[in-house]
């Protein structure tokens, strides 16, 4: 293989993804009216500033909150690029870039590129745009280049081991250790780990405990290494690493953006963790001192004299010299930090910042990798001498929007490519969650029969069960024809979600008859549409509104589980057209998050034709139920 031409076609799949990405975001968001784009949930306004301030790295920061009543769909989340701006006489007046740090509720703190507060923040009528994430294609833009470019050192090695081109990864023969609480399976995981030289993977089917297998990896490994690098495509996924670990006792600093603000997340933070310091208010005084400086000198008009032009220069020399001493005393105190860290957690762009610049890691490791675009992986794997993957191929893939981008294998992830040819891989045979029927259809489709449900689960089931632990619901012949949303050209069902409901109000009576307390329930389509007019309909609905259920997309569900499981596959057409249906791993998940009743509707008609639905039908019929949606009709 030649590694040059391998990077090269890499990096023009990444510029075309991104070309790709930017038109989407044109077309989608930035040439929209602001009405249109607040009632789509790409702009917040008005806002009120709730807090100003100063956070590391010279970067000031602001928290506003939403004061719209609207309940626009949400499509700001935790490191998201912004434009936070103030809107006079019809017109953006100045503006600051930043990036969301976290969003709760009606609030967001957003850190901004610049050093300084802006003045205008107290004049109001202040929005919040989505604005296009250039950042995270420029940092894996200079991963692919820094991997293409290593040679004769331990990057160009790995390199090698990870394309399989002529180096083979190596394990060394040490003592195997045997931890209480895992499984054979988990246990062999950990080893593996240890005694991998440049890559191991652990591949970790839904329930299979993979998490906790990564945090005793993580101990294991902490006896000989300082600090393990630890990474994630997502916030959500790094948040979750965060307090799994520091649930274990290790010291953990999270860097970057966060997606929880709840003080078990915020507290393992480098801005926390600083601003808990004594020495941050010293800082925290400095950097001021230089604000005030350099607000003062920015105040001398462009007519004055000798005397307000030495003062004007003065004001910056004094204003660059407090800025320079506050950086120097921050460095520092963020060099002890980490250095005293047995874990860092962050994203896998959030790999490229600042405070890491300088650092190497003995292990990077790399968790939910099938669903991280490999120019992303890189930017980690750069800062270490061997990386860990952990994720499942089965589960959801990463987002590629160019057409071309995914004809030349972008959506291929590092973690497959090292599947084909790794000699050991760890896989996780035995799952905690779901009954053993639920956990069948699955485990014959993608993981070759080996999935073995524990006995703790094995034939657990619902307080009042109702019929077979996963159950299909046939709306052929029903009428219920699918429906599209002209503008975004996503589809929804509403005659399919009135018989979500009569199932689902069979359940409630049964329960509050025998007083008892619902089990947890999620309701999950493919669909977004479908997911918008579930929750529309839901609040609408005096029986159902009182009562705590999950409503929301399968890619939104990735890691969660919960008692009963409803999918709403939507697709009703007499052309057995079923489109999106098609990411047969996005199912995967969606089947995959109920642990005692699986409840999926759908056409028969529209989707039987296809193997994967038509192979599901018959598992249901043999292993769960096949009910008609004539049986629900009043």
């Amino acid at each position: 293989m030649d590694e040059q031409l391998y990077f090269k076609k890499l990096l023009e799949q990444v510029l075309a993804e991104k070309k790709a990405d930017f038109e989407a975001y044109k077309q989608l968001i930035a040439d929209l009216p602001m009405t249109e784009r607040k009632e789509k949930g790409f702009t917040w306004h008005p806002l009120n500033v709730v807090k100003f301030g100063y956070t590391i790295g010279e970067r000031s920061f602001v928290i506003v909150e939403k004061t719209s009543e609207t309940d626009a769909p949400r499509q700001f989340r935790s490191g998201k690029t912004v434009r936070l701006f103030t809107l006079s006489e019809g017109a953006y007046r100045p503006e600051r870039i930043g990036v969301i740090n976290y969003i709760k509720d009606k609030k967001m703190k957003i850190i901004l590129s610049a050093k300084d507060i802006p003045d205008w923040l107290s004049q109001g009528n202040l929005g919040v745009d989505i604005q296009f994430d250039e950042r995270t294609y420029l940092e894996m833009e200079k991963a692919v280049k820094l991997v293409s470019k290593a040679s004769r050192d331990r990057l160009a090695e790995l390199r090698s081991v990870l394309l399989n081109n002529k180096v083979k990864a190596r394990f060394l023969n040490g003592h195997p250790v045997t931890i209480p609480n895992l499984n054979a399976g988990q246990n062999n995981a950990v080893n593996q780990i240890v005694a991998a030289q440049d890559v191991s993977i652990i591949h970790g089917p839904p329930g299979t405990g993979k998490t906790t297998t990564i945090i005793q990896a993580i101990k294991q490994l902490i006896k000989t290494e300082n600090t393990v690098l630890v990474c994630a495509p997502s916030n959500a996924a790094v948040d979750l690493l965060t307090e799994r670990a520091a649930a274990q006792g290790l010291s953990v600093v999270r860097l970057g953006n966060i997606s929880r603000v709840d003080e078990d997340i915020i507290k393992h933070t480098l801005e926390a963790q600083l601003a808990a310091h004594p020495e941050s208010k010293n800082i925290k005084k400095v950097k001021i001192q230089a604000a005030n400086a350099r607000k003062k000198a920015g105040k001398f008009k462009r007519k004055f004299g000798g005397k307000e032009r030495t003062e004007r220069r003065e004001l910056y020399n004094e204003a660059r010299e407090l800025t320079a001493w506050a950086n120097q005393l921050e460095d520092r105190l963020i060099d002890q930090m980490l250095d005293g860290a047995q874990v860092i957690t962050c994203t896998l762009v959030g790999a490229s910042q600042r405070v890491l610049a300088k650092r190497k890691f003995r292990t990077v490791l790399i968790d939910e990798a099938a669903q991280a675009l490999e120019p992303a992986c890189w930017i980690p794997i750069t800062k270490a001498s061997k990386v860990v993957f952990a994720g499942d191929p089965f589960q959801l893939p990463p987002t590629v929007k160019s057409t071309t981008s995914k004809k030349e294998g972008l959506n291929i992830t590092l973690i497959e490519k090292c599947l084909q040819f790794l000699p050991q891989i760890s896989f996780l045979n035995l799952q905690y969650r779901m009954h053993e029927a639920i956990m069948g259809f699955s485990n014959q489709q993608f993981y070759d029969g080996k999935l073995i449900a524990d006995e703790s689960v094995k034939t657990h089931q619902l307080a009042l069960p109702e019929g077979q632990p996963v159950t299909f619901i046939d709306t052929a012949g029903c009428g219920f024809e699918e429906k599209v949303n002209p503008e975004f050209k996503s589809r929804y069902n509403p005659d399919e979600f009135q018989m979500l409901c009569e199932h689902l109000y069979l359940m409630v009576d049964a329960y509050q008859k025998q007083e008892m307390d619902l089990p947890s329930i999620g309701i999950i389509s493919p669909y977004r549409e479908q997911v918008i007019y579930m929750k529309k309909q839901i609040a609408e609905d005096e029986k159902l509104t009182a009562l705590s259920f999950s409503i929301n997309t399968i890619d939104a569900f990735q890691g969660q589980e919960r008692d009963v499981i409803y999918i709403s596959l939507v697709r009703s057409n007499g052309k057995g057209e079923i489109g999106f249906l098609k990411d047969y791993r996005r199912m995967n998940v969606a089947m995959t998050r109920a642990r005692k009743k699986l409840v999926v509707l759908g056409d028969s008609a529209t989707i039987g034709m296809d193997k994967f639905y038509g192979n599901f039908l018959d598992y249901c019929e043999k292993a769960g139920e096949y009910k008609t949606a004539w049986e629900y009709m009043q």
